[in-house]
């Protein structure tokens, strides 16, 4: 199996934007929501949210350029420029570079916003703006654009399986040398469409501290970002943040996980109780474990932000703590701070409603 080798890092989300913001938020074990304001025919409800900021991003695109796109392909245009900056690849000749987007949800704000458009003025009156970036694939495309990216473009949805399905891609074009380099990332954003059906579904959580890995009641709080990883196919060549060593994804047979018996598992539990159980059934009790999400929300992006939290932890060798994990029901034991034991590797769990899982490994340079 071809390993992958993670060469940048690129970032934003609720606890800030870039991976030194990033790494300190993890190093902190904390980071607070803000808040989403969501009309209703009750009123105005105050929602609690992981919310990302783009006003980086103008260190990479003219005022101009940004104009006629939306917040959602921002995300992923700051995602990517962060990525390829941190590579120090921003000027690198791209045309054996290949684009890789997952997202769960797509643009919903601007959808929503074309089809008023739409049924306002009727279909020839609807705006052209909002229907060029409401696909899935407008990040994809804008970050082509904006880089000079001429090979293959691939955007994938896959609700919570997304960043798993798409990063089997990213190693399969690897593989077959298709590409020299693959700019993988997810992006989700928060719309009244989004948050509406969260609170519908979930009402509000009981705390703005989600507990992800306490499963006796919904402490998600909705969240919104880009992450993207910069990859390259290991050819021994020095740099980089870690090694990704296998990706797979499949469905699963009773509770029977193919999980690495030596690995620290860093779960995408994200606070929905329904999601925290299937975690804690399908683990072991003598595994160890990790989880983030309280850093950067509920969303199904979480799983491309897990992968950059273990590549940060590989690189510098220590692992970081898990928030809010005091009083966790799960059987097996959650991983103290601390140093990284030697030819320790890192596994990255996503588990889907339907029964589907994603797990990639990850190990030392």
């Amino acid at each position: 199996m071809t390993r992958m080798i993670v060469r940048g890092i690129g970032v934003t989300g609720g606890f800030g934007c870039g991976v030194a913001e990033f790494g300190r938020a993890l190093a902190r074990g904390t980071s607070r929501p803000g808040s989403f304001l969501l009309p209703t025919a009750e009123g105005t409800i105050e929602i609690p949210a992981f919310r990302a900021g783009i006003e980086q991003l103008e260190e990479y695109c003219t005022k101009g350029a940004l104009r006629r796109i939306d917040h959602f392909s921002q995300m992923g245009l700051l995602g990517a420029s962060l990525a390829l900056a941190d590579a120090g690849d921003m000027e690198a000749d791209h045309s054996r570079t290949g684009v890789i987007v997952a997202s769960g949800f797509g643009p919903t704000a601007t959808t929503v916003a074309f089809l008023d458009s739409m049924i306002a003025g009727g279909d020839i009156c609807a705006s052209p703006t909002h229907f060029a970036n409401s696909v899935h694939n407008a990040p994809a495309a804008h970050i082509s654009i904006l880089f000079g990216v001429t090979g293959p473009s691939l955007t994938v949805s896959q609700f919570d399986m997304s960043v798993p399905s798409a990063l089997l891609s990213a190693r399969q074009w690897l593989a077959e040398g298709r590409v020299d380099r693959v700019l993988f990332g997810a992006v989700d954003e928060l719309s009244d469409l989004s948050c509406y059906i969260g609170y519908r579904s979930r009402g509000l959580p009981a705390t703005a501290d989600m507990t992800p890995l306490m499963t006796s009641g919904n402490t998600a709080v909705m969240g919104e970002g880009a992450a993207f990883l910069l990859l390259t196919r290991d050819e021994g060549e020095a740099g980089g943040y870690c090694a990704i060593e296998k990706v797979a994804t499949g469905r699963l047979t009773g509770n029977e996980l193919p999980l690495p018996s030596d690995a620290l598992l860093v779960l995408a539990a994200d606070g929905r109780s329904e999601s925290g159980g299937r975690y804690r059934d399908a683990i072991p009790a003598t595994a160890r474990i990790a989880c983030f999400s309280p850093l950067y929300g509920c969303s199904p992006a979480g799983p491309a932000f897990d992968l950059a939290a273990a590549a940060l932890i590989l690189k510098e060798g220590t692992v970081f703590p898990s928030p809010n994990s005091d009083g966790s029901d799960f059987r097996c034991a959650v991983a103290q701070p601390g140093a990284l034991p030697a030819g320790t590797r890192l596994a990255c769990l996503s588990l889907g409603t339907c029964g589907g899982y994603g797990l990639a490994t990850l190990g030392r340079l």
